[in-house]
């Protein structure tokens, strides 16, 4: 009887742990089930292997063209383009005035082409003041290295001319001048095969005074600029880094704005990439 009794509480007492055991076992899996169930990505980021990665294109906006130059070097409009406008360029930048013009074109909202000359950007702080006034929003044009008459000049010679050039404005802002203006509006064949090959825009100009004696103040260049005979729409006006055109510069944009003109924009020339 008492070996009955032991063998029924040993039995009772191994059925108890193993119920024990299975519900330790349960809760532990419920436990590790919730923490699965209420975990949050870290950051409230959720990663998916899956998920596709799109990159940005930058797309290069198209300007549409809205002049072209036609063969008397002046602008006609394209389609229903602004007839009375005229075209600014600066020759002989950057010497000592080209950087303050262009401040002033900057803060009158005025487009323009300056006309570079090799022999001004030769050093690397002349390549800094090349870059400030086409980071202002100007347009660069190539106008030789030393000023040579082209037709006076060996056909390596005018190769040396323009490329040099080209070559240092594009060292100076990062791309290579869309414009070209041969000094005393002088060309060559072969000059304007090299300027085509370069994929510049060959242009002279419609009028101009600074350089002669009688306009070399703010006055009366300003005056002659504003009322010359010449100006007419599509006009291509040249004027150079010079004290007294730098003075006069704001009296000319001014005055040609109170005759009904607007600036063309050099980025609309037909042509131009």
């Amino acid at each position: 009887m008492n070996k009955y009794l032991v063998y029924i509480l040993a039995t009772l007492i191994l059925l108890l742990s193993a119920c024990s055991n299975d519900t330790s076992k349960e809760e532990v899996k419920d436990k590790l089930t919730q923490d699965v169930e209420s975990s949050e990505p870290v950051d409230g980021v959720i990663e998916d292997e899956d998920e596709e990665v799109v990159e940005e294109v930058e797309v290069e906006e198209v300007i549409e063209p809205l002049y072209e130059l036609n063969t008397s070097w002046a602008f006609q409009p394209i389609n229903d383009a602004n007839p009375k406008v005229v075209l600014l360029t600066i020759d002989d930048a950057p010497d000592k005035y080209a950087l303050e013009m262009a401040k002033t074109l900057k803060e009158l909202d005025a487009p323009a082409i300056f006309f570079v000359n090799g022999h001004f950007i030769d050093t690397d702080e002349e390549k800094a003041i090349l870059k400030e006034i086409h980071e202002l929003g100007f347009a660069i044009g190539n106008h030789t290295k030393t000023h040579a008459n082209l037709k006076q000049s060996s056909e390596e010679q005018q190769k040396e001319e323009i490329l040099f050039v080209s070559d240092a404005v594009e060292e100076a802002i990062g791309e290579r001048p869309k414009f070209f203006r041969a000094p005393f509006g002088v060309n060559t064949d072969f000059s304007r095969a090299l300027v085509l090959d370069e994929k510049m825009l060959l242009m002279n100009w419609s009028y101009g005074y600074d350089w002669e004696k009688q306009y070399m103040e703010e006055a009366t260049l300003a005056d002659i600029m504003v009322n010359s005979e010449y100006l007419r729409d599509g006009a291509n006006l040249l004027m150079h880094d010079r004290k007294w055109t730098a003075e006069a510069l704001t009296t000319i944009v001014e005055g040609l704005r109170a005759k009904g003109y607007d600036f063309i924009n050099p980025n609309t020339i037909k042509g131009v990439e």
